[in-house]
């Protein structure tokens, strides 16, 4: 197999018999990602993204990369910053599995939340900016775009706990004890279904958004795997992590003196968020406990692929004791 795993010559002739005749440059894989192989690559003057699914078995339902297609399209009618789609090629013979092509946007990936690579006066502002992101996708009506069957609505919250934690047990992985305690307190403490219904990203974080070449604006938001019909505050609590992991759990900033680094606070983070979005209840320890232990049971997936030798990334390997790490985070967020 070649370092992109298919051939390059078969890519090419899919793609002239799809979008013309032009050349097709060497592929670019893009470092960073756990889960769906993603590559750089232009046809022409095209410069596009292209996404697949990774190569060996996979959970039914995991690196849903159609899914990612299907949401991204109708987010294009939106003020929801989102790349252009091209097409989705569902015939696995093209690249070995289904994948898409999108558009090339020119901007800039942090995937260090204490943005030390930027300047110290665009930082706070870079945080806002995605936080008003997350408000306007949570604006959105699922149905208005055509996204009404996109997940089941209501119980979102125990939904999700049960297949997490069912992925979390169909995993050949040591079990965790501080996740098996995290589960049955989400279990017991779920607060009660408020019908709120949005499309959630499921992975909102920094390292998935792409911002302007020099503005602190979000030009893309990136990797909608997870995706779904569920509750905002699940995007809200996930993105409050990095303010209670540490550098070396993921890159978070825990521990930092964010006032000399000119980081926002959590609480601004979270205010900001409010200022911006249609009403939504409070944030609670539940909202983020349970976004910790999802991203808890995301790491045991990367340990899992990592054994078998089919992870995304290079250092999946590296990143997979992170499992338990999230887990005691998970615990302190619900202080058990």
């Amino acid at each position: 197999m070649t370092a992109t795993e298919f051939s390059h010559e078969t890519l090419h002739a899919f793609l002239n018999r799809e979008l013309g005749s032009a050349p097709l440059s060497p592929l670019e894989r893009i470092g960073g990602g756990q889960s769906n192989p993603t590559y750089f690559l232009e046809h022409g003057s095209r410069r596009m993204v292209l996404r697949k699914k990774p190569a060996g078995d996979i959970l039914p339902g995991a690196h849903a990369i159609e899914r990612e297609y299907r949401v991204l399209k109708a987010l294009e009618q939106t003020n929801v910053p989102v790349p252009g789609t091209v097409l989705l090629c569902e015939d696995s013979s093209i690249v070995g599995t289904p994948f898409y092509l999108m558009e090339r946007l020119e901007g800039r990936v942090f995937h260090d939340c204490a943005l030390t690579e930027v300047d110290p006066a665009q930082r706070a502002d870079i945080y806002f900016a995605m936080a008003d992101a997350m408000a306007r996708l949570h604006a959105v009506d699922p149905a208005s775009i055509g996204l009404g069957d996109y997940g089941k609505p209501g119980n979102y919250f125990a939904r999700q706990i049960a297949r997490w934690s069912r992925q979390y047990d169909e995993s050949p992985s040591p079990r965790i004890p501080e996740l098996d305690r995290v589960i049955a307190w989400l279990r017991e403490n779920q607060p009660e279904d408020d019908g709120r219904i949005a499309i959630t990203h499921g992975d909102f974080r920094l390292g998935n958004m792409l911002f302007h070449p020099s503005k602190p604006q979000v030009i893309g938001i990136l990797d909608w795997e997870l995706s779904t019909l569920g509750h905002p505050l699940a995007d809200l609590g996930f993105c409050c992590m990095p303010w209670r992991t540490t550098p070396d759990e993921y890159g978070g900033i825990a521990g930092l003196d964010h006032a000399a680094l000119r980081l926002p606070s959590e609480k601004a983070f979270i205010e900001r968020y409010y200022a911006s979005a249609i009403p939504t209840a409070e944030l609670t320890a539940f909202h983020l406990a349970f976004a910790m232990f999802r991203f808890a049971v995301i790491f045991v997936g990367i340990a899992d692929r990592a054994r078998i030798g089919n992870a995304a990334s290079a250092d999946a390997a590296r990143l997979a004791p992170l499992a338990q790490r999230f887990a005691i985070r998970a615990a302190q967020a619900a202080s058990i």
